[in-house]
C-alpha cells in the first residue's frame, strides 16, 4: 500500500494538535482538508486511526502505532533536509536567529556592521522567549540562557549578561537607601515570566511586592522606564547606551544570566551558518564589558 506523505503530515498534525481547527491552523490548510484527508488516510489503511472525543480527537491502538512510525519518517525528511542544505559551500543565503528580545534587540544594533562582512547572507532576526526547534529548522541559530539536554544539539558559550537598577533621567530618587528605592513605583515582568532574570531579586528587595507596572517584554519595560514609569531591572547592554536612563547603584551581582549560541550539529559545518556564528562570537567577545556592565559613557553618571 502506497500512502501519501501529505496525508501523514496531516494525520500528525491531528495527532499532536488534537483538533481540526488547531491542527489546520498548524498546517496552513482549511478545516475540511485536515477531515478530509484523515477519512481517506483511514479509508486507505482500512482502520480507525481516532477516537473522537466531544472536545478534541485521540489516536486509537492503530493510530498509535501509525504515530510512531509517521514520527520517525519526519525525522529522516528533517535530516534529510538539514543534511543536503549542509552539502553547499558558498556562503551565501539566509540565516535565521533566534534570540530573547533584548539580544535581538543587540544583534539588530549592530545588523549593518553584520551585512558589511557578509555582504551575501540575509539575516532573520526573531525575537522570542520559546526554543525554537532547531531540527525542524525554524531557526538556524539560537540564544539562549539555557543549553537544553537534546543529543543534536552544539552549545558555545558566548558570555554573561550583567543587570542593574535603571530609572528615567529626571525620575525622582531622593534617597539610594534600599528601604528608600523599594517605597517607589517599579517596572517589571508579569507573573508569568517571573523566571525572566532580576525578576524574583525584584520581589526580594520589595519584601514581595509586585512592580506597579507589569509587562511580557524587555522591550516594554525598557520604554516604560525611560518615560519615567518607574525604576527597573534592565540588562546593561539594553540600557547603558540609553541617553534617557540613568543607573541607580551598580550592577547587580546576584543577577546574570548566561547566553549560548546553539546550532544543530548537522547545520554546524554549513558554510553560511559557520559564518554567522563566528560573527555573532566575535561580537558578544568585542562587546563584553558593555555586556558585563563595565563600559557606560562617562556623562552618564550613577544615582
Amino acid at each position: 500500500m502506497e500512502t501519501n506523505w501529505d496525508d501523514l503530515r496531516v494525520f500528525l498534525a491531528l495527532a499532536r494538535e488534537g483538533t481540526l481547527t488547531t491542527a489546520a491552523k498548524a498546517l496552513g490548510v482549511s478545516h475540511p482538508t485536515v477531515s478530509r484527508r484523515v477519512q481517506a488516510l483511514e479509508q486507505k489503511i482500512g482502520a480507525r486511526l481516532f477516537d473522537r472525543l466531544p472536545d478534541r480527537f485521540v489516536p486509537t491502538s492503530a493510530g498509535e502505532e501509525l504515530l510512531a512510525d509517521t514520527e520517525a519518517m519526519e525525522k529522516a525528511a528533517h535530516s534529510i533536509h538539514r543534511r543536503s542544505a549542509g552539502l553547499s559551500d558558498t556562503v551565501s543565503g539566509t540565516v535565521r536567529l533566534s534570540a530573547e528580545e533584548a539580544t535581538a534587540a543587540l544583534i539588530a544594533r549592530y545588523s549593518a556592521e553584520l551585512r558589511a562582512k557578509l555582504p551575501q547572507i540575509e539575516f532573520e532576526v526573531i525575537s522570542s522567549h520559546t526554543l525554537a526547534n532547531l531540527s525542524r529548522r525554524e531557526a538556524d541559530l539560537l540564544i539562549r540562557e539555557q543549553v537544553p539536554e537534546l543529543g543534536d544539539i552544539v552549545a558555545r558559550k558566548l558570555g554573561r549578561l550583567a543587570y542593574a537598577i535603571y530609572a528615567a533621567r529626571d525620575f525622582p530618587v531622593t534617597r539610594s537607601t534600599p528601604a528608600a528605592l523599594a517605597g517607589l513605583s517599579w517596572v517589571g515582568f508579569d507573573d508569568d515570566h517571573i523566571r525572566m532574570p532580576g525578576q524574583s531579586w525584584l520581589l526580594d528587595f520589595r519584601g514581595g511586592r509586585r512592580p506597579e507596572i507589569r509587562g511580557n517584554n524587555w522591550l516594554v519595560l525598557h520604554e516604560a522606564t525611560r518615560t519615567g514609569a518607574g525604576l527597573a531591572v534592565l540588562p546593561c547592554h539594553l540600557a547603558d547606551p540609553d541617553p534617557l536612563l540613568r543607573r541607580v547603584g551598580g550592577v547587580i551581582a546576584e543577577v546574570f544570566a548566561d547566553q549560548w549560541l546553539l546550532v544543530h550539529r548537522d547545520l554546524r559545518a554549513l558554510p553560511r551558518v559557520r559564518a554567522v556564528m563566528d560573527a555573532v562570537i566575535g561580537l558578544f567577545q568585542r562587546e563584553r564589558l558593555l555586556l558585563e556592565g563595565r563600559s557606560r559613557p562617562s556623562s552618564r553618571g550613577e544615582a
